[in-house]
């Protein structure tokens, strides 16, 4: 995309910077010769036309917005099918950078940030335009300290659109409101949640929920209190915590509106100039008994001392008083007993039945395979009420409803309690080491930890045949249970064919030599009378073709042949010096001697 012109005007020169929806380019408006920001959409929104008709709609009302805090919007267009957005370049860091390199603002400072975030909030809903992902990844700072929202309008857009058709929540899992991670009704009072989120992670350098997944955090932003900020720091002022915790209260009515959250923070701001710092007007809490008090100590001459009972005879028991007393408690304190007993039946049954007394029925929806907060709105939607348990499931995406209990089709009262088992993927386990063993070893190590054998490669190795010797994930990394793992089994040494080399008529050294230059050993050495001199090579097994290099070759040596020793005749030496012609065999001599 750099170096490319849209629309004859807008120049491409850098990517800096992108999220899950679009790409943000620094350009040159080439007709006004300024530097500005452009962001295209992903390619998996072109052909959303539900979509591009309300994110143009929504770029267009943020188009209209006037505010030094709000990051000018300056054109909307589409470009050889890349819809795109024109905005104020602002240069330098965002607000999540300086946290994270600072660690955390002042007080003084974060306030300021919040303010002017707020002044931006309050004029967008005047003009009936929520932002919906208030973040301090979205909060530009510019280079005089002051603060710019961005991202107006399309957050909107893409909520409002997955909204209508697949329950999907879009925003930030840390920052979101209650009432968008149930995916129902969003509000201006929603970018107030999350602005009271981003002050308190400016105050503690610290994000108030955090998980392992985000079913995790948006269950915590539905059921949880955050840890107060004065409990992480104590220096923060009263007046401010009070200020974090109405931002962040679960029920919307409870939260001021932008316009209030502005004058809240001015009024914080000038208490801390002045020095005092009184908490502002909130409702009346009562007072906890339970919350530790300063009581002024009880002296021993103002504890009242009972009475003595007189005895009015012998037979009189000092105790028995007590003992009436004591029986008298134990029967109070049985009676209070069952009280709270049918008062938590009660309760019980009504969570777990409904409305007992009711008669109307309804019928408990389908959930299974459905994203959280889709699941949520369909049974709040059939008057049902709903608990979120979490459960692994290496089967199911992480967010989408494993089961239900009651079980789908079930006949229930109205208000009845449905629980839906959310998955948070596969429970996360260290990989183990599976280099060495052998396949099956391998294999059974796997089942034991609940993982599963994926796909097996042979490859030549000098380790024995069989052995693993890799693995995939590697070993130590972090992996899901009911994962998939690869792995790779030695076949042994890799074997190469080479030629046998004709040695007959050669030494045995010579032979030996010419075997080794081919990788081939010597085998058995036999011996054999010939002709040939002695230690020659006679013959070898096998003769010739392609064998396994690191063959044996068997080798056969000529030696002579033996020497006949004949017995001299003293009597008749003629028959000495012919004996040789006339005796062919032992058996002929024999036979011409009988």
């Amino acid at each position: 995309m750099v170096q490319r012109i849209l629309d004859q005007r807008y120049e491409l020169e850098e990517l800096i910077g992108g999220g899950g929806m679009a790409d943000v380019y620094k350009a040159k408006d080439c007709l006004l010769n300024r530097p500005v920001a452009v962001k295209i959409l992903h390619e998996e929104f072109k052909q959303d036309k539900e979509f591009i008709d309300k994110f143009q709609r929504e770029a267009q009302a943020a188009a209209r917005l006037s505010h030094p805090n709000i990051v000018n919007i300056y054109d909307v267009g589409v470009a050889d099918g890349d819809h795109y957005i024109v905005m104020e370049y602002v240069p330098g860091r965002t607000l999540k950078d300086r946290i994270r390199q600072e660690g955390h603002l002042s007080v003084s400072e974060s306030l300021r940030v919040a303010r002017e975030i707020a002044e931006a909030l309050a004029h967008a809903h005047a003009n009936n335009l929520v932002h919906c992902d208030i973040k301090p990844h979205n909060i530009l700072m510019m280079a005089d300290g002051h603060a710019k929202v961005a991202d107006f309008g399309i957050a909107r857009a893409v909520t409002e659109s997955t909204m209508t058709y697949s329950g999907n929540v879009i925003g930030s899992v840390h920052y979101f409101s209650p009432e968008q991670a149930k995916g129902t009704m969003i509000t201006p009072k929603s970018d107030v949640y999350s602005l009271g989120v981003v002050l308190y992670e400016m105050l503690t350098g610290k994000l108030p929920f955090t998980g392992d997944n985000p079913v995790s955090i948006a269950v915590k932003h539905l059921q949880e209190e955050p840890v107060p900020v004065r409990q992480i720091d104590p220096a923060i002022p009263p007046v401010v915590e009070a200020i974090v915790s109405k931002a962040m209260s679960k029920d919307p009515a409870m939260r001021p509106t932008s316009a209030e959250l502005v004058q809240d923070i001015s009024q914080a701001e000038r208490m801390l100039m002045a020095g005092s710092q009184p908490m502002p007007q909130m409702a009346p809490m009562a007072q906890d008994p339970d919350a530790t008090q300063v009581l002024p100590r009880v002296q021993p001459t103002q504890q009242p001392i009972p009475p003595r009972r007189a005895p009015q005879d012998e037979g009189y028991d000092e105790d028995e008083p007590e003992k009436e007393k004591s029986i008298f408690k134990s029967k109070k304190f049985i009676a209070g007993l069952l009280v709270v007993l049918l008062a938590g039946f009660f309760v019980g049954a009504f969570m777990s039945y409904g409305k007992f007394w009711s008669t109307a029925e309804v019928t408990v929806p389908d959930v299974t395979g459905k994203q959280m907060t889709l699941a949520r709105q369909i049974l709040e939607d059939k008057k049902l009420r709903v608990n979120v348990a979490e459960t692994y499931n290496a089967d199911v995406p992480a967010g989408q409803v494993v089961s239900q209990n009651p079980t789908a089709g079930s006949k229930v009262k109205e208000q009845r309690l449905v629980t839906i088992y959310v998955s948070k993927g596969g429970e996360e386990i260290e990989m183990p080491d599976l280099t060495g063993l052998s396949k099956s070893d391998a294999e059974a190590q796997l089942k034991k930890m609940g993982l599963k054998l994926g796909s097996v490669y042979e490859k030549y190795s000098n380790e024995e045949a069989g052995t693993v010797i890799k693995q995939d994930p590697k070993a130590g990394t972090k992996i899901s249970r009911g994962q998939t793992v690869d792995l790779t089994v030695s076949k042994g040494k890799q074997s190469h064919k080479v030629s046998v080399p004709d040695v007959t008529g050669v030494s045995l050294d010579a032979a030996k030599a010419a075997l080794q230059s081919r990788g081939l050993r010597v085998g058995s050495v036999s011996k054999q009378e010939s002709r040939q001199a002695a230690g020659t090579v006679v013959s070898q097994s096998p003769a010739s073709g392609e064998v396994e290099e690191g063959s044996s070759i068997s080798l056969v040596i000529a030696e002579p042949a033996k020497q006949q020793v004949q017995k001299t005749d003293k009597k008749d030496p003629e028959k000495n010096s012919n004996s040789e012609a006339k005796v062919p065999s032992k058996q002929n001599e024999t036979g011409k001697e009988r």
